[in-house]
């Protein structure tokens, strides 16, 4: 059986979530809170395994007692809901520990799949938040970005504009009729572009330049 604690300021709301979730044969609904601060006292009294909690309400809201939460010896896992699909608080719930976010327009058979899931470990996310996350993080610079742009500025100006063509896979005799020099000078350029970043190759010199974002 999945215990769950069902946290929001407004009374007709816990009633309507617990209404959804008790029909279900392996879900109870162990106890209510009307804010932060009483969830987190509830918690401690009820143990459940699962939080429904909205992350605005007046006093302690849901993000100060997600929180607190998750510095106990053995926190459940906590499902942040709200009316509001905002990216702040989307990305403060998930950095501090929240298992899932979901709006409260989602249907009663997906808020009790989304209690099952939690309940066995795995994140839920409502569907149009997990778009938006995805496209922020595809915005984001690659992990390792700014230490590559920093390895790259030990070129020189023509080096370094050498080593961009090469990424993108020009040959020595392409490069040097873009840039206006010999095969020869290209070929000295790249030498010494490997030597002063420590690679062996084309690729590795490649693969840099994509990491730092050039």
């Amino acid at each position: 059986m999945i215990r769950v604690l069902v946290v929001d300021d407004e009374a007709l709301v816990r009633v309507g979530l617990r209404m959804i979730l008790e029909p279900a044969a392996d879900i109870e609904v162990v106890g209510e809170a009307g804010d932060g601060g009483e969830a987190i006292t509830a918690v401690a009294k009820h143990r459940p395994d699962v939080v429904l909690m909205d992350v605005r309400m007046p006093g302690v809201d849901g993000l100060t007692a997600l929180r607190a939460l998750r510095r106990s010896p053995t926190p459940p896992r906590v499902i942040m809901l709200t009316t509001f699909d905002l990216d702040d608080y989307v990305h403060t719930a998930l950095r501090n520990g929240a298992a899932g976010f979901l709006l409260k327009d989602t249907s009663p058979r997906d808020l009790a799949n989304a209690v099952r899931i939690i309940a066995e470990g795995s994140a839920m996310l409502t569907p149009s938040i997990t778009k938006r996350l995805i496209d922020t993080f595809a915005e984001l610079e690659p992990p390792g970005a700014a230490a590559a742009r920093q390895r790259l500025a030990a070129l020189t100006e023509r080096e370094g504009a050498v080593v961009r063509a090469v990424a993108r896979g020009l040959s020595n005799a392409e490069v040097g009729a873009e840039l206006a020099m010999s095969e020869g000078t290209v070929k000295v350029h790249v030498s010494r572009a490997l030597a002063k970043l420590n690679l062996s190759n084309r690729v590795q010199l490649a693969l840099l330049v994509r990491d730092a974002g050039r």
